[in-house]
């Protein structure tokens, strides 16, 4: 009896190691932030960053912003200095791709334009499979001059290089830990 009692003490333990594993991998994701603001220096949302097995989930939560269609990329350079955020540089792009969806793989820092309402609101999700948050990789966001994610006057036409023709930049946030 006390044989069948050790058999099934084990069996637990094989079940929920695995398991209790599994929900400490996920408390250890690696994660970022990058607080938004206006070309007035005013607050207008936060980008939280989580890396997953299948690239870096981003989630957006924006306010007082102007409605309609609106590119959404990550660039090159850590600094989101308004009011036209031009040190925010170019695109993110490690790899030199033409920019772009459309017109092939794109930049690491394409991503869908957004869809805000007129309310100028919007909370959504996006997975940037072609970035990741582990600083000894090259597509890292994290590289020597970090990165910003900068929200567009416009919205990206997705073949135009090197921007997509999305016009003045209206948001900025640098991605840091």
């Amino acid at each position: 009896m006390k044989l069948i009692s050790w058999v099934l003490a084990l069996s637990a333990v094989a079940l929920l190691v695995p398991a209790l594993l599994q929900g400490a991998a996920a408390e250890d994701a690696a994660t970022a932030k990058a607080a938004l603001e206006d070309a007035k220096g005013q607050d207008v949302g936060l980008a939280s960053f989580t890396q997953t097995p299948a690239g870096v989930l981003i989630r957006l939560s924006v306010r007082s912003m102007p409605g309609g269609e609106h590119a959404f990329h990550i660039h090159a350079v850590g600094k989101c200095e308004p009011p036209d955020f031009a040190s925010a540089s170019g695109h993110f792009n490690p790899t030199n791709a033409h920019h772009g969806m459309m017109s092939g793989p794109g930049h690491a820092g394409d991503m869908p334009n957004l869809h805000i309402p007129a309310d100028g609101s919007l909370d959504v999700e996006v997975l940037n499979t072609a970035v990741t948050l582990d600083k000894d990789k090259p597509n890292s966001v994290f590289h020597p001059g970090g990165t910003a994610v900068v929200i567009h006057a416009g919205k990206d036409d997705y073949t135009s290089d090197p921007a997509g023709n999305a016009g003045g930049r209206i948001a900025c946030g640098v991605v840091a830990q």
